[in-house]
Parts: C-alpha cells; structure tokens; sequence
C-alpha cells in the first residue's frame, strides 16, 4: 500500500498543520481490515498492499472541513477496503489478479458533502428554485416548513448543561404536539424565533422525561451524550465487541451463485447481479448507487404513502431505477413477490423489524431463496445497531443525527469550536459514511455467497460508523488551530441549537473560498437526466480499480420514476468514461 502522487499534478504541500491525509488514511486503513478481517473474505485483505491513496493538488492532502473528526481518513479507508472487494470480485469473474486500487482524495472530500454540492442546471439545495424542479416528496411539510424542520433539532432541556435531540422525523406533528406546542404555526416563519419557540418548549422538560416521551409516542429523539458517558451506557457496553460490520451466514443449503462472465460492454464488477433498495433519505441510498457504480441493477422501491426528502434523491438515486410499490396492498405485493423472485441483494434501510412486519424477515427471505435454489444476500443498516448483540436501544429508530448525538460526535464537534455545548456537525458525513461501509459488508456477503453458496447477512449502523470514526481520535491540536484560523469565523458563532442546514451551510462557504479544487470540473461529473428535465451535476466516484470500471450508466430520477421490472432498463456507457 503506497502514498502516490500522480505525475501530472503539481508538487504537494504538506496538509493543515503539517498533517498529511493520505498518510492519515493510509494508517487508517490498517487499522480498518485489521478490526473488520473476521468479516472480509481473504481474498479481500490480499489486496491491501496494492492501495494508493492519490492527491492530484494540495487540497487533496489537506484536512478541508471544519470538524475534528477524521472524517476524510475515515472515509478514504472505506473507499479503499471497498476497492479491495472489487478487485476480488473481478478477479473471480476474469481470473485476473494484481490490480491497483486507488482513492482519489480530492473526490472522497466531496463525496461527504454530496447532496449539498449537487444541482441541476446549477440550482443546488439551498436555491429556492429547487422546489419547482423536484417532485414533492415532503408529504408533511417537515421538510418545506421551516418551523416544522426544526422539530428535529439539538435542544438544552430544563437542567442546565444536559442537551436532548428531538426529532421529528419526516411528520413532525407529533414530536411538536409531545412537547406542548402545536403542530403548525403558520405565523412563525423566522428561523431564530423558531428555536427560541421549540427550545423553549424543550425547556420544559428534563432529558429523562422527554426520553420517556420519547418511548410513549415512539420517536426518534435522544439524549446528546459525550463519548466517555455513551460507552458506560448498557447499549454502548453492548456495542464495544462489535465490530464497525458483521457478516454472517443466515443458512447454508444452497450451492454457490457463480459471477456470470461479463457480457458485451464495459467491465463492471457486479454486472448482472439485482439490487432491491427498500431505504429512505440517504445512509441506505448510498449502499445502493454504490453497488450500482459496480454494475448492480439497482431498484429502489418506496411507496407513494411514505414521505421522503425531496432534494437527496437528487443525489442518491444516481444510477437505479425507482418505482413505487406499498407493500400493505396486496396488488403491489404480489409484483414485490415477482420482483423478490430473482433478485440477488436486499437492502434494508428502515428500523429493525419494519420490513420483517409485512413478512419478510431475513429468515423468511432465505427460506424463499432456498427454494427457488438460489441464496440472496440481506443488507441491513439502521441508526443504533446491536441487533446481533440485543443491545438496549437497538430496536429504537434514528437519523444521522441522532446518532452523532447519542455517540458523544456532537460533543467533539462542539469543543472544537470552543463551546462547552454540543454541536451538529456539517454534512450528512456520517450518512455517508456508513453507506460506504454498508457498500464493503455487501460486496462481502455477495462475494461468499458465489464461493461459498447459503445466503447471508450484512448488519452495520450509523452508530457503528461513528464508534469507529471516534476511535480514530481527533486531529492533533496543531491541525485543528489552523482549521480554527483558516475557516470563516462566521461559522465558529454556531451553537448548540442551529441546524444541520445552517451549520452546513457556513461550512460550504468556507469551504468553497478555501478550497475551490474541491468543485472543479475533474472532481464533478454532468448529465442530462431526462426524469428531472436538466443538467445533473454531482461529485465523480473516489474509487478506481484496474481492469474494471467504477461509475453509473444512468443519470439520477426521483423515487418511483420507473415501472417495477427488471427489464429493458436503459444505459449510456459513455458516461463511465467521463
């Protein structure tokens, strides 16, 4: 494994405060197969010294992102892991081996700010002009509605110094009316005295009320914990041996699925292979365009009666097919059933025990795959994690959020500003982050189920990413000054209170002025999707492997686009090669 800088890029500085990303990923990296190779097949960690980690400017080896997380390291060294599944797969399919892995950096960085840099026909998430471009998908206003928005949002309750994430979800009616206050206020439409109206409310209560209000109309609020208080809470003792994913067999009584050889085109390591998508908003979703980067048939199902945000689809249904189905109707059913039929991966992006409650539980699903002769591969990623442990709050639903808060990120994020308060931190990086290691557990599960035969089980969480990511540690003390006097001080007047939005919105900004690489156009890739009616603009994939292509053959659409087939599915192979 080497540090390479290609031979046409400009000579590189050293990064933010002296500290070099790559060779911060690339420790990050030993660290990552060394904790994860009970679950990766050998085949996978033989290709560990074949990984470079390129940056083609000095930004690419610079930390770029107010946080002091190691989120770029983090996220380069899954990029990384995932080549090595690739190459594995190729080689199974071609009988060659030896390939070069790389993670371009620059491209990693802008991967975790993905849904705030993508846009179409150049109106990004923050332009007003989105709404008229992007089928409503907000069917309660939680989204649209500010007031309502911030019903997911980091509140101080009654005891002065103890913080409690509500959160709303995709209805907000409901957290609203639990702490007194109405479920709109057509008059309230300043974002300022929206806080002031929700925090007051939250006021009200202690952490330890609202956590039983929390249970009683079961929403996904939690308590903002540090690290050192979540690791002594029964769900963070439970959570400690296990490791950032497992992979496991559900049963073993079919034969091995072999990868079919490749047929005309370019070589895609997953070509052939179906993807059912059965996920919302964004960690989820990003399982499924990364394995539709590899070749996979991806359909994301949703159903026309669940909300959704509007604007990720923009980013996250790159590559699929979409179509609606409400597996509560039995006519939709019984075209689930047919599409169930010859499908090789699900991914479950909902609570636990939501999709096992329409009856199909991983179990009834390897049942199903036993009798037609052929295993499948169940993908399940959730917020808490520890289902295989049956830790405290595993059953309990989440965001993102929610599971930076409850891990003690919050917190980092907070000192790091120098506020003795938690902080959400910019961008869905922790989204994005376990959709990349739930993209290596799949691979993983896909890769024994053609040597191995059986079908399998790949578990991870947001709250597995962040462990992770916390046990990295922050940056060192120098890197973090200079991330203080280099970034906008407008963003260091955030507090506890202000919003995903808001944070990341001063994030970008800086950011942008910066660090401007990070937006050219050999980091971004352009299409014309035909389902919005524009240009589609969104960051290229980190991750190239010899011999094989990574990438979509089909622009973005909205969720349920398409008819629920698996047939006559378009592609343009050009754009594999942009």
């Amino acid at each position: 494994m080497t540090v390479k800088q290609p031979k046409t890029a400009p000579p590189t500085r050293i990064g933010s405060g002296g500290h070099s990303v790559s060779e911060g990923a690339r420790n990050t990296f030993k660290l990552l197969w060394k904790s994860t190779q009970t679950e990766l097949p050998k085949e996978f960690l033989q290709y560990a010294e074949n990984v470079m980690f390129l940056r083609y400017s000095r930004t690419g080896d610079s930390v770029c992102i107010p946080c002091p997380l190691r989120e770029q390291e983090a996220v380069a060294a899954i990029k990384a892991l995932e080549g090595c599944a690739a190459a594995a797969i190729a080689d199974a399919r071609e009988g060659k081996y030896g390939r070069t892995i790389s993670v371009n950096l620059e491209r990693v960085t802008s991967f975790l700010m993905s849904t705030y840099i993508t846009n179409i026909d150049g109106i990004d998430k923050y332009n007003p002009r989105a709404k008229e471009r992007i089928p409503d998908t907000d069917l309660n206003q939680a989204q649209s509605n500010l007031y309502r928005r911030l019903s997911a949002g980091l509140y101080e309750t009654r005891n002065r110094g103890e913080y409690y994430h509500i959160h709303g979800s995709l209805e907000a009616s409901t957290t609203l009316e639990m702490i007194g206050l109405p479920a709109f206020l057509p008059g309230l439409t300043d974002y300022h005295d929206c806080i002031g109206t929700i925090e007051g409310a939250v006021r009200q209560f202690s952490g330890a009320e609202l956590e039983k209000l929390n249970q009683k109309y079961r929403q996904a609020g939690a308590p903002v914990l540090p690290n050192e208080k979540y690791q002594k809470t029964p769900h963070g003792q439970a959570m400690a041996s296990l490791p950032l994913f497992t992979v496991k067999p559900l049963s073993m009584d079919t034969p091995p699925v072999p990868f079919a050889e490749y047929a005309n085109g370019p070589s895609q390591c997953l070509q052939g292979l179906r993807v059912i998508e059965l996920c919302r908003v964004i960690a989820g979703p990003t399982i499924g365009r990364s394995l539709a980067a590899h070749g996979a048939s991806v359909l994301k199902i949703t159903s026309s009666q669940l909300p959704d945000v509007p604007f990720f689809q923009l980013d996250v249904n790159t590559g699929k097919h979409t179509t609606s189905l409400h597996l509560k109707n039995a006519d939709d059913v019984e075209i689930f059933e047919s599409l169930l039929a010859t499908a090789d991966v699900i991914i479950d992006g909902y609570r636990p025990g939501v999709i096992a409650s329409l009856g199909y539980r991983p179990e009834d699903l390897a049942a199903k795959a036993a009798q037609r002769g052929r295993g499948i591969v169940y993908v399940a990623e959730d917020c808490f994690g520890g289902v295989e442990r049956d830790a405290e709050w595993a059953g309990r639903p989440g965001w993102q959020q929610i599971a930076d808060c409850v891990t003690g990120v919050s917190w980092e994020q907070g000192r790091f500003m120098g506020l003795e308060e938690p902080v959400i931190p910019p961008f869905p990086m922790s989204d994005y982050g376990t959709g990349c290691v739930g993209t290596v557990a799949a691979l993983s599960g896909i890769y024994r189920r053609a040597m191995e035969g059986g079908s399998w089980i790949c578990r991870t969480s947001l709250s597995q990413y962040d462990i992770f990511l916390l046990s990295l540690g922050t940056y060192p003390s120098e890197v973090l000054d200079q991330l203080r006097r280099e970034h906008d001080p407008y963003f260091f007047q955030l507090r506890h209170s202000d919003s995903v939005d808001e944070v990341s919105q001063r994030a970008l900004a800086s950011i942008k002025y910066l660090h401007p690489t990070l937006f050219a156009n050999h980091i971004m890739q352009s299409a014309y999707s035909e389902a919005f009616g524009g240009v589609v603009t969104w960051p290229k994939e980190p991750l190239e492997v010899e011999g094989i292509k990574i990438g979509h053959v089909r622009p973005t659409r909205p969720n349920g686009y398409d008819k629920p087939s698996w047939e006559e599915w378009e592609k343009d192979e050009t754009l594999l090669d942009t």
